[in-house]
């Protein structure tokens, strides 16, 4: 079901907090020349611009922050690629252009920036210039504006000390089949509070004796353990545009975060939709970087997994003191019926059109201690934590 329905039918919208948002329309700011979208091509003399502002999702920090403060992103693309090519990104003032933010060209031709999203309620309208460099004579794109992304059709800040009924709980059985013998989904691993959903792990006291952890190095007897995982399944599902959330990572392995999405009627043979992960986190000392996006999908009765570990995960980072589980981070997916694009803080991770859903999807956050990695962390290391400010979905659907 659409959020729109949801929102306006269910009793349960009578119970929602302020934080959970109606779609609604927007006004379009506009250059003098004619009113811009949020995206636009350029090209003259051999060059090419690709301008597109996608909607808040650039927010990293140390704290809870309230996701009207997240700034938008804003990506041009360029060809020729000359790495190094300085770009600054203008704001459209009244009838001028004001220069807001700079950046260089990197080797994948794009120049990206964190920009404003409105201004007195009201959407901005954006346009870059690449400079003359290297034989290359300076060059300005069309203009691209916010006005798609000023309202999100589901939010939620967690305010309160209360779970949204638009969440309902996970995987609340101990299941050998999904490789989690040893850990279940409870209600005692998720609490909310001080602008924040907290997801744990923790061991399960009710569950008395120990449980054979098997990977594929060792096997080992462990607590019964407790994850959070909460999932908007029959309250909240969409098909195609930006899902967003603000997430610190728990520290250590054993268990791994993810934001991650699953088609109605759930991902099986002969669906047309398929599992969506659009981050998992596997701990700060993974050797492969800790962070990964992935698709499962089916081949006939074949369920086939697409997608990597992200490589140079820590290029995404702020500076040398930031990190996946010292701050929050926006992890996002872009998704349209031709490409899913995953980003985190609005620069690029990953896309492909191999495989994209064509179905309904709902929204699941988890911290999730499968027995192949539980093993891995001792009992004496529990509780771990990750940590989720907000939630954002902007819909696009397909005309």
């Amino acid at each position: 079901m659409s959020a729109r329905r949801v929102l306006a039918g269910s009793v349960a919208a009578l119970l929602l907090p302020a934080s959970l948002l109606l779609n609604a329309q927007a006004g379009s700011a506009s250059d003098s020349a004619a009113p811009a979208a949020s995206t636009s091509v350029t090209k003259k003399a051999g060059q090419k611009i690709s301008l597109e502002v996608l909607p808040q999702i650039v927010q990293q920090g140390r704290g809870a922050a309230s996701a009207n403060s997240a700034k938008a992103a804003v990506t041009a693309t360029i060809k020729p690629v000359k790495v190094g090519r300085p770009v600054v990104l203008e704001q459209l003032n009244g009838s001028s252009w004001k220069k807001v933010a700079k950046a260089t060209q990197d080797k994948a031709g794009r120049a990206q920036f964190a920009a404003l999203v409105s201004k007195g309620g009201l959407p901005l309208t954006y346009r870059v210039t690449a400079a003359k460099f290297k034989g290359l004579a300076s060059f300005t794109s069309a203009s691209a504006d916010t006005a798609k992304w000023l309202t999100p059709t589901f939010s939620d800040e967690f305010s309160g000390s209360t779970l949204s009924p638009m969440w309902g709980m996970r995987g609340q059985d101990y299941e050998p089949t999904s490789k989690r013998k040893c850990s279940k989904g409870d209600p005692k691993a998720v609490k909310v509070g001080g602008g924040a959903l907290r997801l744990s792990v923790i061991k399960d006291k009710a569950h008395t004796g120990k449980c054979m952890a098997v990977s594929r190095k060792a096997k080992k007897k462990i607590s019964y353990r407790l994850n959070g995982h909460v999932g908007t399944q029959d309250m909240f599902d969409f098909k195609y545009g930006v899902a967003a959330a603000r997430i610190k990572m728990q520290k250590m392995q054993g268990q791994h975060a993810s934001f991650w999405m699953q088609p109605v009627g759930e991902n099986q043979p002969g669906s047309d939709g398929h599992e969506i992960d659009i981050i998992e986190y596997f701990g700060d000392k993974h050797p492969q970087g800790g962070l990964t996006s992935f698709i499962h999908w089916y081949k006939g009765q074949r369920l086939i997994k697409t997608g990597s570990w992200i490589k140079n995960s820590t290029s995404f980072l702020k500076d040398k003191r930031d990190g996946w589980s010292k701050n929050y981070h926006v992890f996002s997916v872009q998704w349209t019926p031709n490409v899913i694009i995953f980003r985190i803080d609005g620069k690029e991770t990953w896309r492909t059109s191999a495989r994209v859903s064509k179905a309904q999807q709902y929204l699941i956050l988890s911290l999730l201690a499968s027995d192949y990695e539980a093993l891995e962390l001792p009992d004496k290391k529990l509780p771990q934590h990750m940590y989720v400010d907000w939630v954002r979905v902007w819909e696009t659907p397909a005309s």
